[in-house]
């Protein structure tokens, strides 16, 4: 296909967080503010054209987990993740073994697809551990983060933190000037939640799970965050993760400018049911839901991004407008990448989708090129 593009008549996803009739230029891979001379025409009426989305969480799909720190599975997971409409990767490591992460961020630190990484684990509660593996936590070491801040070549965008651990506030004053610092898989109460923002914490994962719940009399971490304008926070919307009810309320509470759409994918997504595997430990997929053995313990979803934000329009009545802002604009800005990706302006990455009224992917354009369909 040509690298040259004008894309006409589309429902175009503007800066202002609004659809508006127009058109799209790109030219060598990027946006441009007039069409390029030579550049071939690309009707979209009656479809709505929007930013490629940005998953700032997910740990894997199409049989691969980015945990296996190879460029095999990272050239899987990044064709899946692409032919989906998520353009901007940002995959999330597990509590493994130090000498495994720096395994893992060493090998993405030179593929060009993945532009960060998330840090989930090891420095998180055990009493909250989730999908996670308890025997690989540590204490949170700033010094660990920055040798493998190093190994990756500075790609490591979040770190989680379970604020009420030992030494977490002192991890949290150093590594703020490394990362965007995240709370996570905590205990942690409303008083230490605050002081985890007051020291610098900026970002929540995946709100509601792996933490306290809201209570009259203990509010607990998710309404300190609320509460502080600074903090941004994760919304799983696969429909199992999180109640339609709640994902409206969160929007309604924080704002559409605060909340982050995520899909914590795993290995399982994109496949068939069966067994698979997070973190070393056995994961089963049935349907739309995967849990460990025990069948009680959600492991990661199997939902990808794209479909979460369309789980979140078409079952849960959140507004399309909402939704992309959620899963391409608020991600990027999370993770200091806006100024190349997560809008359509000139300057930035071509990195667009074109959705029909049903929100099924029509086509989808990276780095100024049609990938899909192929």
């Amino acid at each position: 296909m040509p690298y040259n593009l004008t894309i006409t008549n589309g429902l175009i996803f503007r800066p202002d967080g609004q659809f508006h009739s127009g058109s799209v230029s790109i030219s060598d891979g990027l946006i441009t503010g007039s069409p390029h001379e030579d550049a071939e025409t690309i009707d979209a009426e009656n479809l709505y054209i929007i930013p490629g989305l940005t998953d700032i969480h997910f740990h894997g799909s199409n049989g691969h987990d980015f945990c296996e720190g190879t460029h095999e599975a990272f050239r899987a997971i990044t064709s899946y993740e692409h032919q989906h409409g998520i353009t901007t990767l940002c995959p999330a490591t597990m509590t493994l073994p130090v000498s495994d992460l720096t395994r893992i961020v060493s090998a993405a630190r030179d593929f060009p697809d993945i532009i960060g990484i998330n840090l989930e684990g090891p420095f998180i509660s055990p009493k909250k551990i989730g999908a996670q593996n308890p025997a690989y936590i540590i204490r949170p070491s700033a010094e660990i983060l920055r040798r493998l801040q190093a190994e990756s070549g500075g790609l490591i965008k979040i770190a989680v933190v379970a604020p009420e651990v030992d030494g977490a506030m002192e991890f949290i004053r150093e590594a703020r000037e490394l990362v965007t610092v995240s709370i996570a898989h905590t205990e942690c109460d409303y008083v230490t939640a605050q002081e985890a923002f007051r020291q610098g914490a900026r970002h929540v994962t995946h709100l509601y799970n792996a933490m306290n719940p809201i209570s009259h009399r203990a509010p607990g971490p998710i309404i300190a965050a609320l509460e502080d304008e600074r903090v941004s926070v994760e919304l799983i919307c696969d429909g199992v993760h999180v109640h339609p009810a709640i994902v409206r309320n969160t929007l309604r509470m924080f704002g559409p400018e605060r909340v982050i759409f995520i899909s914590d994918s795993m290995e399982a997504t994109g496949m068939p049911d069966g067994d698979y595997e997070l973190g070393g430990q056995r994961v089963i997929k049935h349907g739309n839901r995967a849990t460990l053995e025990d069948g009680r313990t959600i492991a990661g979803s199997v939902t990808n991004l794209m479909d979460c934000m369309r789980t979140a329009v078409l079952e849960m009545n959140v507004p399309l407008e909402e939704a992309v802002r959620c899963s391409a604009v608020n991600p990027a800005r999370a993770i200091g990448v806006y100024d190349r990706y997560g809008s359509i302006e000139a300057g930035k990455a071509a990195n667009l989708v074109a959705l029909d009224k049903n929100l099924n992917l029509v086509w989808v354009i990276k780095d100024g090129k049609i990938i899909y369909p192929c």
